[in-house]
């Protein structure tokens, strides 16, 4: 608590007397904070206990920042922020501190869905809390497990692997007829079956794709240098030549 009241204190005297920092809105400051956020996944990702810490700070100056910048308006204070998700948190854990019963992590996820849409100004409908504003890749992953939590799901996951075959055909067909339109549309249905089946096997589909992006970049990274180092440019070698250089990446990477 004296920690978070220095940060508090902080912020006050920075938003008075830096001139960089007297000048920021709400609208000055969103695209830092998204950038923030991405460099405090990175650090998750990673499991870079030094650099989650650090950018936990960061993730957490933008929301005093925010806070600071309500108060002005008299809107609100940090301490509304606080509150409301205290508040929030409570109504939204009644087998925490009410009456209801949840045995296990599922039936949590389910509660949940179920007490956001009775809370005043909560969710009308099931998928009404994935925002718009999400990248595909993770909005789908949302959506289904949006659905998951009141029923709507696959009674045995081994099942999603007719749907993932049934979706790769019919985007074969368009493929080979080359209609862009549906061949996108298709690609479109065989990729939320694929995101589907990662959720029904519990892996996010999110870290998966973003662990194989840093194995590509290190592989590709080692060859682009040996490479350089053997005086060539990638335009000019083989790809016989290139192959045999990612597979050195790929003993290294076991290494």
């Amino acid at each position: 608590m004296q920690a978070f009241g220095r940060l508090l204190d902080v912020m006050d005297e920075l938003r008075a007397k830096c001139p960089w920092d007297k000048k920021q809105t709400y609208e000055s400051l969103r695209p830092n904070t998204i950038e923030e956020t991405f460099e405090l996944c990175d650090a998750l990702i990673k499991h870079d206990e030094k650099n989650i810490c650090k950018e936990l700070g960061d993730v957490l100056l933008h929301v005093v920042f925010y806070a600071k910048i309500g108060s002005e308006n008299s809107g609100f204070d940090i301490a509304d922020v606080c509150n409301q998700l205290c508040d929030k948190l409570i109504f939204r854990h009644p087998h925490v501190y009410g009456d209801e019963v949840a045995k296990n992590a599922g039936e949590v996820s389910q509660l949940w869905e179920k007490v956001k849409q009775k809370e005043k100004d909560g969710n009308k409908t099931v998928l009404s809390g994935v925002p718009d504003a999400l990248p595909s890749l993770i909005k789908a992953y949302r959506i289904q497990d949006k659905a998951r939590n009141v029923g709507f799901d696959w009674e045995k996951r081994e099942d999603v692997w007719e749907k993932v075959k049934e979706e790769l055909d019919e985007l074969k067909v368009e493929l080979e007829r080359e209609d862009k339109e549906k061949s996108t549309k298709e690609f479109g249905d065989f990729l939320f079956s694929l995101i589907n089946t990662a959720r029904l096997y519990h892996i996010n589909p999110d870290n998966a794709l973003e662990h194989t992006n840093k194995k590509f970049i290190f592989r590709f990274n080692y060859v682009e240098q040996k490479a350089k180092e053997a005086g060539k440019e990638l335009k000019d070698m083989t790809l016989a030549e290139m192959d045999a250089l990612w597979n050195e990446a790929k003993l290294m990477e076991k290494e």
